[in-house]
């Protein structure tokens, strides 16, 4: 087994700007849109920014970390140094959790579609397939990893593009239609702009997070990117100006051309709108990008749980074995362990694929990234205040606008989460989210007086 130096430093710039827009552009994206706008109407649009605006203020948070230490398991690392090591346990074992049971709900997906194409394999061998797939990847050098990822998001961008470019033609009258500019017809149609009011905008918000949860990878790829001073600070800037051009741009077409009150859970919003207009064959089009959103967000989404199980171990709160990394210099246990819990996930998934459950999913996974969030602005909060300012000076990246872009991203999830305990159908993510957050800190202060008391009596 391979020492923590051993660690490869195998990411270039580009597989960093890819693997956060992987994580960001999954399924969830493509298909849980369909929630958010039967929630808000067409106000969904201020949902998107105000979540692009998070993530903006989450990234420079994030970015002035990375660049002054870059760790792998970084927003651990980082919370154990600048607010306590019981907060960093509980946050970390929270966000492996989530990943760990969303990882199957993006496998399943992607075995559904699979069957879809190939009736006579079933979705769940699809869904093994794919696991090992990941599995392998994740197991190999790292820059195998990037470059798939590289390629897959690459995918999700061009198929974004694609409908940003025909919704444009839809709406000026060139295809789809009787030849006529659509305006606000479409937009204002159904109740106007915002038929159930502008606090339900704020209630679909920790469903927004979950769309744009994944950007935090990069930090925790920090610790193997070749020139972590210069591909980090690069792809914080890629990625703000994408999550732009790729959220709310479309998002503004899609409720521009679609009426809102006909979206749903059960097919990708975005193919509805252009089948819509006769152009059913981007259905299949869009169900092969569905496709390769999940296997991308799979794929991402154990490369981050299985980089922040290997922090925990690094830093005491998991056991020692977890922290070992192979010939390849990747963590084989943590990868393991996150697979087998993957594939659990899996086959309980298939004895039930309600599409409520699917919602509590992604709003078990808002709330433990917001709270992974939270805790990257509030470490760099803590961070920056520590320094002497010819050291804030010295910095190599600064985050802009401190302290108020940094509160900002601390207080705006705050509310997020307040919210959603106004929304019946996500209140359970509370539930459960809240126990998976304070369990590991309640387990690790038990054993830290333990072991405190251990050393007094010694």
């Amino acid at each position: 087994m391979a020492t923590n130096q051993e660690l490869k430093r195998g990411l270039k710039s580009r597989h960093l700007q890819m693997i956060a827009l992987g994580g960001i552009i999954g399924s969830g994206y493509f298909l849980g849109s369909g929630y958010i706008i039967g929630k808000a109407g067409p106000a969904s649009v201020l949902a998107y920014l105000l979540g692009g605006l998070i993530v903006y203020a989450v990234m420079v948070c994030l970015g002035e970390l990375a660049v002054a230490r870059p760790v792998t398991g970084s927003f651990i690392s980082y919370t154990r140094d600048y607010i306590s090591p019981a907060w960093a346990c509980g946050v970390g074992w929270c966000y492996w959790m989530t990943w760990v049971t969303y990882v199957p709900s993006e496998m399943i997906a992607a075995g559904i579609i699979m069957n879809g194409f190939f009736p006579v394999v079933g979705s769940m061998w699809w869904a093994v397939l794919f696991g090992l797939a990941i599995t392998f990847i994740n197991l190999s050098r790292v820059n195998l990893f990037g470059e798939m990822e590289f390629w897959l998001a690459l995918i999700k961008i061009a198929a974004l593009v694609m409908f940003t470019g025909l919704a444009i033609l839809i709406f000026f009258g060139v295809i789809g239609g009787g030849g006529e500019m659509l305006g606000t017809s479409v937009l204002l149609s159904s109740g106007g702009f915002a038929p159930e009011g502008y606090w339900a905008v704020l209630l679909t918000m920790v469903i927004i997070l979950v769309n744009f949860q994944g950007s935090e990878i990069i930090g925790l790829a920090a610790g193997e990117s070749k020139e972590p001073a210069k591909a980090i600070p690069e792809t914080i800037k890629q990625v703000t100006v994408r999550v732009i051009a790729l959220y709310i741009i479309p998002m503004l077409l899609l409720v521009t051309i679609f009426p809102w009150d006909k979206a749903s859970l059960e097919t990708s919003v975005f193919a509805a709108a252009l089948s819509s207009y006769g152009l059913e064959w981007v259905g299949a089009i869009f169900s092969f990008v569905v496709l390769t959103a999940a296997i991308s967000c799979s794929n991402s989404g154990l490369y981050g749980c299985t980089r922040a199980m290997y922090a925990l171990a690094q830093e005491g709160m998991a056991p020692k074995w977890l922290g070992r990394l192979n010939n390849q210099g990747v963590p084989q246990n943590a990868t393991v362990l996150s697979i087998f819990v993957c594939w659990i996930g899996v086959v309980l998934y298939t004895f039930d694929q309600d599409q409520g459950i699917y919602t509590y999913l992604l709003a078990l996974s808002g709330f433990t990234g917001a709270i992974a969030w939270i805790s990257i602005c509030w470490s760099q909060l803590n961070f920056r205040r520590q320094l002497k300012p010819s050291e804030v000076e010295s910095l190599k990246y600064r985050a802009p606008l401190f302290p108020y872009v940094t509160q900002f991203g601390i207080w705006a999830q705050i509310a997020c989460l307040i919210f959603v305990a106004f929304t019946e159908e996500l209140r359970t993510s509370l539930y459960i989210g809240i126990p998976l957050l304070v369990i590991p800190i309640i387990v690790y202060r038990m054993v830290a007086m333990r072991r405190k008391q251990l050393i007094v009596e010694s």
